[in-house]
């Protein structure tokens, strides 16, 4: 069998498995987030919390929920890293910097999980364990939340209210990720990732020295990664490594648990809306552009192009020989259009197209199909976007699932979309001005400049992956990205939540014989033609000036 059709084979076997799992799993989820009871466990959580779940909140309520939770996250595991030197199970590690705790503080709340640091070499069991996988839990249940939040605003009327936040939180995690989760776990066990609090220990010896390596919860921690589209692990080399991701078997598991959650909520969300033909309309906008950037993805790097990889069958640098390329593209791709930043191979070592590609993911905005929650509402956002759009083209007022999208609800979706861009840009401009941060750069020209353009565009769309070659562990990058994923994580959940309140505020409207069929094909091409055209090309000359100028070189 040759591998360009073991990769189409990998593909169609992934598929179905999300299409099996698509409709229960979505259906679940919308019961979680309609039950009008609470689990006993749940109420003791309540009662630590001192929340009341009855509590019906306004958008700015909901939303002083989300960074009260997120603040106290964020200094709780700052002070974790800080005190590690007296923390049990530490394997003899130092605190770690203000910088880089700052830093990662901020990554692990945001759901980036961006890494500027040795995981193995540079944190203990404790951090790991109840810092940041924690983090993996809660931060992927705020996501989940703020969705649900925006698709009450679609269901309710004239109240303003979205439900309780402390409720959407608990249930999340408590009925959706930590089952999930632990299903996930003891099946990576079965594959052969480890599970255990070790300490350091020393594998071979070699000339110059010996090679050591120390254990950890990596499966329970893989599992949460992946399925909360997280993507922070446990070794530097992150699902490349032989303990978090040994065979073909578990890399294909691994990229289904990126996808399935995001890929449910779909039916979530219409079963929700009571349409679930409407959530199938998103779904397939999601299902059309992951095909595409799949299909690319190993076109570009299986192109023989040049006497080296033709010699090797493909552009194999960088790419583990146990997963081959076509693993490898199917998980960069999965990784890049959700907010997972898990990688199994280094995108620095792509083709100029195919890094480029990676690139373009994350800049679509993640939501094909996106994080958890993240994908669903900024999909939704693209949707207002493209019934405004069709409303401008016949000269009728748009709505959508019976709501009018009025000059309040565009200026608040073009308000999200624009925050993001912003972000990246403002901070790559100004590191490439700056003369210290080039110093970061390992290679000069295009390929350097992707390097800085792939480090914010990661942060600023809560990624976390990294384009390698980038030396991320100073200061100033420390700082910045820091900043931009703050940003680019709470921002667009302010105008998110706004547009939430402003839709459930409203009295539907009738639908009648003028009024667009959003759950039909022709909805899905416009949905898919407005990403690409109102997000894409924002980024078009940046993207000219790095993977593209390598890419046609």
């Amino acid at each position: 069998m040759s591998p360009v059709t073991a990769g189409v084979l990998q593909m169609l076997a992934l598929m179905t498995a999300l299409a099996l799992v698509h409709g229960p799993l979505g259906t679940y989820m919308a019961r979680v987030h309609t039950s009008g009871t609470h689990l006993r466990v749940e109420r003791w959580i309540y009662r630590g919390i001192g929340a009341d779940p009855d509590t019906r909140m306004r958008w700015p309520a909901y939303l002083r929920g989300v960074l009260a939770f997120s603040l106290a996250g964020l200094l709780l595991l700052y002070l974790l890293q800080r005190l590690q030197g007296v923390l049990p199970g530490s394997l003899g590690f130092a605190p770690v910097g203000p910088a880089q705790a700052f830093n990662t503080a901020v990554s692990f709340v945001t759901n980036t999980n961006w890494q500027s640091y040795y995981g193995e070499q540079t944190m203990g069991h404790v951090v790991q364990t109840a810092g940041l996988a924690v983090q993996n839990f809660v931060s992927a249940a705020v996501g989940m939340a703020v969705a649900v939040a925006l698709v009450r605003g679609f269901v309710r009327s004239r109240t303003g209210e979205l439900g309780n936040f402390w409720a959407d939180l608990v249930r999340g995690t408590v009925r959706v990720l930590v089952p999930l989760a632990t299903v996930a776990a003891v099946v990576l066990v079965a594959c052969g990732v480890i599970q255990n609090f070790a300490g350091i220990h020393e594998v071979g010896r070699f000339t110059g020295g010996a090679q050591q390596w120390n254990g950890g919860a990596v499966a329970s921690q893989e599992a949460i990664k992946e399925l909360g589209t997280n993507g922070g692990g446990y070794f530097n080399a992150n699902s490349a490594h032989p303990f978090s991701n040994p065979n073909a078997f578990s890399n294909l598991f691994q990229i289904f648990l990126i996808l399935v959650i995001p890929v449910s909520l779909t039916r979530t969300f219409g079963v929700m809306v009571g349409s679930v033909r409407q959530g199938y309309a998103i779904l397939a906008a999601m299902a059309a552009i992951w095909v595409a950037f799949a299909a690319l993805m190993m076109w570009t790097e299986f192109a023989h192009q040049g006497a080296a990889l033709q010699a090797a069958g493909g552009a194999t640098e960088g790419k583990e020989t146990r997963l081959g390329i076509a693993g490898s593209s199917l998980f960069a791709v999965s990784t890049t259009l959700t907010s997972t930043g898990a990688v199994n191979s280094f995108h620095s070592s792509y083709t100029g197209l195919g890094g480029g590609l990676t690139l373009l993911g994350m800049m679509l905005g993640e939501i094909a199909p996106g994080g958890v929650g993240t994908g669903l509402y900024g999909m939704l956002v693209m949707a207002v976007v493209a019934v405004f759009l069709a409303g401008l083209m016949v000269g009728r007022t748009p709505e959508y699932l019976g709501r009018k999208i009025g000059s309040r609800e565009i200026k608040l979706a073009a308000l999200h979309i624009l925050v993001t861009p912003t972000l990246v840009l403002v901070f790559t401009a100004v590191s490439l001005a700056l003369p210290t941060p080039a110093n970061s750069m390992l290679n000069s020209g295009a390929h350097g400049f992707s390097e800085v353009l792939y480090a914010f565009t990661s942060a600023a769309n809560n990624n976390g992956s990294a384009f390698a070659g980038l030396n991320a562990d100073t200061d100033w990058f420390n700082t910045t990205t820091g900043l931009v994923m703050l940003l680019g994580r709470f921002l667009p959940m302010v105008f998110v939540l706004a547009l939430a309140g402003s839709l459930a505020e409203q009295k539907p409207v009738p639908v009648t014989a003028g009024t667009l069929r959003t759950e039909k094909p022709l909805f899905t091409g416009l949905l898919v033609g407005a990403v690409l055209i109102v997000t894409a090309l924002t980024y078009f000359p940046a993207l000219a000036l790095g993977p593209l100028a390598e890419g046609l070189a």
